[in-house]
């Protein structure tokens, strides 16, 4: 459901987001600076407020609450500094939890969201632990798809130990080809979970501007008027493979996002605290912490950095120039 927390700038708050710091070219700082200045916040939050809300650059889809703080988490918050609007659907509502409730989850995944400074996030009714890949579920899917538009979307790998994990993954992808079927009506009901208030449908997004190098579309949003939502495909479609042991296309330097990635999964008390509670299933808190640096010291160091977040894309890369190319060989 749409969160309903107080407007929060979250530039604002060190101890939540830390300082932005820039360590590429300056143009970072500049844009960030000018995105801060010149246009609505963007990380106000919740949904909805009295200012029309902009398309999302990247949106994370995941079959539970806490699954995106644990797969790119550190992604997501490093976009949200560079300038870009992010968000969050969650497929469930965690009723099936060992520890806790789902409205221990929602109130959670709240605190989670402002440590990542999400612009948006959402749960659907899907039940959990039967997450399936139905025609329902997926125009679920598609409405907010083109409620929300985003350029970027997070999907989970399509391998997993949890059936809910690797069905949300397919799930998710057909959902991105249906969403962009220009006879597919979903109407206009944004009642997308049981007992929601209706979300907000944005208005007047422009048609992109060809790139420069390319001539190309810089993104595949189209005109959203009031009258309904509009066909909107994502321009790209990501894999988070945290959950699987597979080599990575390609991996994010979460090297300054770390320990904020870390308390916002930490922000789950009602999962991750030390208790009694399915205490032969979870480790403890010390040992969580040990693990979840291990794996970012792992997939940091294939890519020459602290900690890092590993990711899959199924297209080939484009590169222009080859002096440019990232991580040394030898």
């Amino acid at each position: 459901m749409p969160l309903g927390l107080p407007a929060t700038r979250c530039g604002d708050v060190d101890e939540i987001c830390g300082a932005i710091t820039v360590q590429t070219r300056i143009g970072h700082l500049i844009h960030n600076v000018a995105r801060r200045l010149l246009s609505a916040p963007p990380y106000l939050y919740p949904f909805p407020t009295d200012m029309p809300a902009s398309p999302l650059d990247i949106l994370a889809l995941a079959a539970h609450r806490d699954d995106v703080e644990q797969t790119c988490g550190g992604t997501l918050l490093k976009m949200a500094q560079l300038g870009h609007r992010t968000g969050i659907l969650d497929l469930t509502q965690g009723e099936m939890g060992t520890r806790g409730n789902a409205n221990d989850r929602a109130r959670e995944a709240e605190d989670a969201a402002k440590i990542l400074c999400t612009s948006w996030r959402q749960a659907l009714d899907i039940p959990d632990g039967r997450v399936e890949n139905t025609w329902e579920n997926r125009l679920k899917v598609v409405r907010v798809l083109r409620q929300q538009r985003p350029r970027v979307v997070i999907l989970p790998y399509w391998k997993g130990r949890h059936p809910d994990h690797y069905t949300a993954s397919v799930l998710g992808y057909e959902a991105c080809f249906l969403a962009g079927l220009a006879k597919l009506d979903v109407g206009v009901d944004l009642h997308v979970a049981a007992g929601d208030s209706p979300a907000m449908v944005i208005p007047n997004v422009k048609r992109a501007s060809p790139s420069p190098r390319t001539g190309r579309p810089q993104d595949s949003r189209q005109d959203s008027g009031a009258a309904g939502l509009l066909p909107h495909r994502p321009f790209k479609i990501i894999y988070a493979t945290l959950y699987y042991d597979v080599r990575p296309t390609f991996v994010v330097d979460i090297t300054e996002q770390f320990e904020a990635r870390f308390q916002a999964l930490m922000a789950y008390k009602s999962q991750f605290s030390d208790q009694e509670a399915g205490k032969g299933i979870f480790p403890a808190r010390d040992e969580i912490r040990s693990r979840i640096e291990s794996m970012a010291r792992f997939y940091g160091m294939l890519g020459g950095v602290t900690y890092a977040e590993p990711f899959i894309q199924k297209e080939v890369g484009l590169v222009e120039d080859l002096t440019l190319i990232p991580v040394k060989s030898i």
